[in-house]
C-alpha cells in the first residue's frame, strides 16, 4: 500500500489538478466509481488506477476489470486518496486516463451544439449530460473554452462524457461552414432575435450556437447563422444560464421529433 505524499507516482498524479500539467502529461483524472465504470464500459485507455482497501473490498469486480485495462494499479491509504482528489469527499478510487482519445467522431448530422468560449466547467458538464439525454448527435467546442477533461466537467457530465461524441474545433467558423455544406441549419441564440426557439423546425439537421456565459456569441458566429432565436424572458430578467438555454432548446427539438 502506498502511504507517502512524497512517492513519485503520487506527486505525478497530484499535478494533474493543473490544466497545464494535464496537457504536459497528456493525462487527465477520473474521480469516483461511476466515471471509472463508464470508462471501463467503453474500454477507454486508462493509465494508473488508485483505490483504498475499503473501496477495493466493495467493488472487487470493477477493481479486477480496471486492473486488466490499466497500465498500473495501486492500493493507497485513505489520506492519499484525499490528497489525490479534487473533490472534498472522494469515494475511494481515482484513475488517470489518456487525453485525446475519442470513441466516435462528430458527424455533421442530427442535432448538435457548438459552444463558443464557455468557461464554467459545471456548465459544460451539464450541457454534455443534457445533450446525451436529449439524443443529440454531438458537441463542438472552440479551443478558448474550458478544457473538456477538466475534472469538474467530467463530474458534472455524470458519465455521459464517455458517450456523447465531442470534438474541440481549432477553427469553429470553419466547422460551421462544413456543417452548412452538409445540409445542417445553423441556429444562433440571441436575446434580440425575432423568433422564439419553438418556432424553429427542429426536425431538420441542426447546429445550435451557444456563446460565453457573460458576453454571449461573437458577432462573427452570430452572422453565420441561418436563423436567430430567443428564449422569452419576463421584464427585468437579463438572461438564462447557458446550460438551461441548451436544455430548453434540446428538449423542444426532441418534443418536435416525437410528433413527426
Amino acid at each position: 500500500m502506498l502511504t507517502s505524499l512524497q512517492n513519485p507516482l503520487i506527486k505525478q498524479i497530484r499535478k494533474l489538478h493543473s490544466a497545464k500539467e494535464r496537457r504536459k502529461q497528456q493525462l487527465f483524472l477520473l474521480e469516483g466509481t461511476h466515471l471509472l465504470e463508464e470508462a471501463c464500459t467503453i474500454n477507454y485507455p486508462l493509465g494508473i488506477v488508485c483505490c483504498t482497501l475499503r473501496w477495493q473490498a466493495a467493488h472487487e469486480k470493477l477493481w479486477q476489470f480496471a486492473k486488466e485495462k490499466c497500465d498500473r494499479a495501486e492500493v493507497v491509504s485513505e489520506d492519499l486518496i484525499q490528497a489525490l482528489a479534487t473533490t472534498v469527499q472522494p469515494d475511494g478510487v481515482i484513475a488517470t486516463a489518456k487525453r485525446g482519445y475519442r470513441v466516435a467522431e462528430v458527424p455533421f448530422s442530427g442535432l448538435q451544439i457548438a459552444l463558443e468560449t464557455v468557461q464554467d466547467p459545471g456548465n459544460l458538464g451539464t450541457i454534455i449530460r443534457t445533450a446525451a439525454a436529449a439524443g443529440a448527435s454531438g458537441l463542438w467546442l472552440n479551443n478558448d473554452s474550458v478544457d473538456l477533461d477538466n475534472p469538474k466537467v467530467l463530474r458534472a457530465s455524470a458519465g455521459q462524457w464517455f458517450r456523447l461524441p465531442m470534438q474541440v474545433s481549432e477553427d469553429l467558423p470553419g466547422t460551421i461552414i462544413k456543417a452548412k455544406q452538409a445540409g445542417m441549419q445553423v441556429i444562433a441564440t440571441l436575446p434580440g432575435a425575432s423568433f422564439t426557439y419553438w418556432q424553429v423546425n427542429w426536425q431538420k439537421p441542426s447546429l445550435i450556437l451557444l456563446g460565453n456565459e457573460g458576453a454571449g456569441l461573437s458577432t462573427e458566429l452570430a452572422q453565420m447563422a441561418d436563423l436567430n432565436v430567443k428564449i422569452p424572458l419576463q421584464p427585468g430578467v437579463e438572461s438564462l444560464n447557458v446550460a438551461i438555454t441548451a436544455a430548453l432548446i434540446l428538449y423542444e427539438a426532441q418534443r418536435q421529433k416525437s410528433f413527426s
